[in-house]
Order: structure tokens, then sequence, then C-alpha cells
């Protein structure tokens, strides 16, 4: 059984950071592209950003770039996002997803198999 669970939420104020964790269990961790997506409330859910399986790739949002950095650790099956500068207009609930892709990442979030429950990230003015 797959299991994605992500940590590190909470609350911080304005330019404050946190960093966001992702662990994964039963699947081949390294067989797979990682992402973080977040949705605010009455709003879609949008990509944040994705790193391929191997770390070579990373792509983000137009929103976090200079702001926020995607890592992985393929030993401890955890992929990772690290939030500077935080801003009010990113608090939502962040959710990680695995992808089983073909070398890439994408920032479709349709295209993601594999689904975490969520953690809460409230940015205070």
């Amino acid at each position: 059984q797959v299991q994605v669970v992500e940590s590190g939420g909470g609350l911080v104020q304005a330019g404050g950071s946190l960093r966001l964790s992702c662990t994964t269990s039963g699947l081949t961790f390294d067989d797979y592209a990682m992402g973080w997506f977040r949705q605010a409330p009455g709003k879609e859910r949008e990509a944040v950003s994705c790193i391929t399986w191997s770390g070579d790739s990373r792509y983000y949002a137009d929103s976090v770039k200079g702001r926020f950095t995607i890592s992985r650790d393929n030993a401890k099956n955890t992929v990772y996002l690290q939030m500077n500068s935080l801003k009010p207009e990113d608090t939502a609930m962040y959710y990680c997803a695995a992808d089983r892709a073909n070398g890439g990442c994408v920032l479709t979030k349709d295209v993601y198999d594999y689904w975490g429950q969520g953690t809460q990230v409230t940015v205070s003015s």
C-alpha cells in the first residue's frame, strides 16, 4: 500500500521560512518524479514545484521562483520544499504527489499517481 505523508506545515509570519517534508512508502521512490501542490480555500489546486527522480531537474511556478527550493533524498524516500520569504498569499494546504514519470516532471496535477493528505501553511501579515 502506497503512503505519502507530508509534514512541516505551521503558522509563520510574513518574511519567515518553513521546510516541508514528504516521505513515501510502498513505492520505489527513485522511479517517481515528485511534486508539491497547494490549494487555498475557494481556489483550485495549483502546482508549486516538481523534481525529477534523479533531482537533476526542478521546476517552479512563477509565483514561488526565487523563494522556494525543492530537493529530494532518495536514500530517505523523502522530498523537501524549503520556503523562504513567505507571503500571506502562500497560505494554503500543501500537498505532495508522486508521478511515475519517464524521466521528467511536470507541473500538471492530473498526471500524478499518488497524493498525500496535505499539511497546512498559514502566513500571517
